[in-house]
């Protein structure tokens, strides 16, 4: 080998040169930044030693006061517990901080920090959420009113008044109703064409006074909207309530008679009718003839001698003794008729005055008569066109009848009271003249006056008529 030239430094391999030097360099620098770690891991550990403090104390202050609202004892014993395992979760980073001297790796300290810090923060995040309610957002109000639209036409209105139709019709104008809160929003109930109910909901900046006007009657104008079939919506521009109307107890009237009236024509027939006209009362003139049951006048109006015999008691200043000149004449009776059943009452008479009697239908001239006096039940042969009487004495209080039919059937023509003779007991007869050729039974009844319904006794006569 040539040797190198004088004054030239000989070259050394780079393993020998300088290799203490660079170990010394090496170890220092490990050193410093095992003691720069170990620094930042303490301060990390005790940040978060401070951050668990905190979140305890929170939730020492968030128990007090759910313990303070909720008095029942399973929610205080979960609160401890969960203030317990938070104060666990608190404790856990500080061993990590003195073990972390000997680690000498920055991502392990680093990631114990964050989940110690997660973890606080995940157990302060359960105690709050059991402890603080939600707070209810306010419900959105519609407070600005639309542009003026165009007015409401006749045919809108009315589709838009009417349940199940209109629905889309919108425009200007105006409605009453009835204010009622739904969903704690003033409403306007409608009552629309047919008589069914409509509902609008009242919008616009007057949407938080209108509840103050619930059920009173208010008058709303605006843009209205039917949305539905059954309402809608009212943008209102301007409206105006009114105060129900108070109920006014009506007091009870004095017990004062009532006004009596005339009876029209009508109604005085209703009364002289057979089975008609029960409870009519009032002024009128009714004609009949005069009889008497014991000391008391009756006026037979219709029917007379049958058991549909419609009469009435003569009661007042104008039923005076100086009626028995009257009795079985025929008597016109002004005054007050309360009709009390269908076959009669009473007449309150104010003036009587007598009219002539009717003349006969039949004249007894030149006619055979059958004669039966009392109560004889017996059988008679009459002939054809000829007459028939029967004779009965009368007792206070009751009358004798017979059928109508019968009576038809076998021409009852009269049924006349008579006065006894000397004040002797009255009697009353009945004149028949068969126009029938056969045979024919006819019962007689002893009936309480002014109740035919009601029968004492009655017998029977059987009538032959031979032509």
């Amino acid at each position: 080998m040539a040797k190198p030239k004088s004054g030239a430094k000989k070259a050394t391999p780079a393993g020998k040169s300088g290799a203490k030097p660079a170990a010394k360099k090496d170890t220092t620098a490990r050193l410093d930044l095992i003691k720069n770690a170990s620094k930042r891991v303490a301060t990390s550990a005790t940040k978060v030693a401070k951050s668990a403090a905190d979140t305890v104390k929170a939730a020492k202050a968030a128990v007090k006061k759910a313990v303070a609202e909720v008095a029942e004892k399973p929610a205080v014993k979960e609160a401890k517990e969960k203030v317990a395992a938070t104060k666990k979760s608190a404790a856990k980073p500080a061993p990590a901080a003195k073990t972390a001297k000997a680690a000498p790796e920055k991502p392990a300290t680093k990631a114990a920090a964050t989940t110690g810090k997660a973890a606080g923060a995940k157990g302060a995040s359960k105690a709050a959420a059991v402890v603080i309610p939600a707070v209810e957002k306010p419900r959105p109000r519609a407070t600005k009113l639309p542009p003026p639209g165009e007015p409401l036409t006749k045919r809108e209105m009315e589709q838009l008044l009417t349940a199940g139709e209109g629905r889309g019709v919108m425009g200007e104008g105006s409605l009453k109703g009835r204010l009622v809160v739904i969903n704690e929003m003033p409403n306007l109930v409608v009552v629309g064409r047919d008589k069914r109910e409509l509902t609008f909901l009242l919008q616009g900046p007057d949407q938080e006074v209108l509840p103050a006007y619930v059920n009173h009657k208010v008058s709303v104008s605006g843009m209205i909207r039917k949305t539905s079939n059954h309402g809608g919506v009212v943008d209102v521009r301007k409206y105006s309530a009114k105060k129900p109307e108070a109920e006014v107890v009506e007091a009870p009237p004095a017990d004062t008679e009532p006004r009596l009236r005339y009876l029209s024509p009508g109604e005085v027939s209703m009364v002289t009718a057979a089975g008609m006209g029960a409870g009519i009362k009032g002024f009128a003139a009714v004609r009949g003839n005069l009889e008497m049951t014991g000391e008391e006048f009756v006026l037979v109006v219709s029917n007379g001698g049958t058991r549909q015999q419609v009469s009435f008691l003569i009661e007042g200043k104008a039923a005076a003794k100086g009626l028995r000149k009257h009795v079985g004449h025929t008597l016109q009776v002004m005054g007050v008729v309360d009709k009390t059943s269908g076959w009669g009452g009473r007449i309150s008479a104010e003036n009587v005055e007598p009219r002539p009697s009717e003349t006969r239908a039949v004249s007894r001239d030149e006619m055979e008569l059958v004669h039966i006096e009392g109560e004889v039940q017996t059988s008679v042969d009459v002939k054809l066109n000829h007459g028939l009487t029967v004779r009965l004495p009368e007792q206070p209080g009751f009358t004798w009848a017979i059928e109508p039919t019968v009576a038809k059937r076998v021409g009852l023509r009269e049924a006349n009271f008579e006065q006894g003779p000397n004040g002797g007991p009255a009697t009353r007869e009945f004149f028949f003249t068969p126009r029938n050729p056969g045979s024919f039974e006819v019962e007689f009844f002893l009936a309480k006056a002014l109740a035919p319904g009601l029968v004492d006794r009655s017998f029977k006569i059987n009538v032959t008529v031979k032509p």
